[in-house]
């Protein structure tokens, strides 16, 4: 779901140079890697890297298909108008953490990262009854918004256009959560080489500025 403004807006400027329309599902990923896996006939898919290479491995991606197109970071993000903690560093992360009565999460790699960074913290077991894991599909900071979850962790890219929200900021370099989205042919697909000019398109220099726009960074 991170990618799903940025592939929308790449995927019309693909439209308006070359005349070929696409159509993009954005569903959470773990609903989007299996439906590929199952056979569905996508012509590609668009999933964290570690997710591509999974079904490059299982045979539902083309092997040397893949194409890393962005760089998502994590950002901190509370309710409109409530007090905004310190993130300039790691210690004063792990104190906000520590402090707020509930913390949001998502589904996908960055909140597997960020339970990672729990876990270092040795805060893992004090926090786990504070934790909100989002639906798949779900995004943190409709939790957030909706006064659910007071600290909510997500890709910037989906924190940024959500009403009811306040971005915070991104984390301190030191624990800086960056997720690479790629994408890939499926084996499913009957138009492999239309899909590789889209894909290379995608991650073309010339698509930088939408990307930040969009929240990201080119791969």
């Amino acid at each position: 779901m991170a990618t799903r403004q940025v592939l929308g807006e790449l995927s019309r400027a693909w439209t308006e140079r070359s005349g070929v329309p696409v159509e993009i599902e954005s569903v959470g990923g773990v609903d989007a890697a299996r439906r590929v896996a199952a056979g569905e006939p996508f012509d590609a898919v668009l999933l964290a890297a570690d997710a591509i290479d999974k079904l490059v491995a299982g045979g539902h991606a083309l092997a040397g298909s893949r194409v890393d197109l962005v760089r998502s970071g994590v950002a901190v993000a509370v309710k409109r108008g409530a007090p905004q903690p310190d993130l300039g560093s790691e210690e004063a992360v792990r104190e906000a953490v520590l402090a707020a009565p509930t913390i949001g999460y998502s589904t996908g790699p960055s909140g597997t990262a960020l339970l990672k960074l729990f876990e270092r913290w040795g805060i893992a077991d004090t926090v786990r009854p504070r934790t909100v894991q989002a639906p798949a599909g779900v995004p943190v900071g409709s939790l957030v918004a909706r006064g659910e979850v007071a600290l909510g962790f997500q890709q910037l890219s989906e924190l940024m256009h959500l009403d009811g929200v306040d971005v915070v900021g991104p984390l301190p370099a030191p624990i800086h959560i960056t997720t690479v989205f790629s994408g890939a042919v499926c084996t499913a697909s009957g138009q492999p080489g239309a899909v590789r000019e889209w894909l290379a398109f995608m991650a073309s220099p010339e698509t930088a500025g939408i990307k930040r726009a969009c929240g990201m960074d080119a791969a």
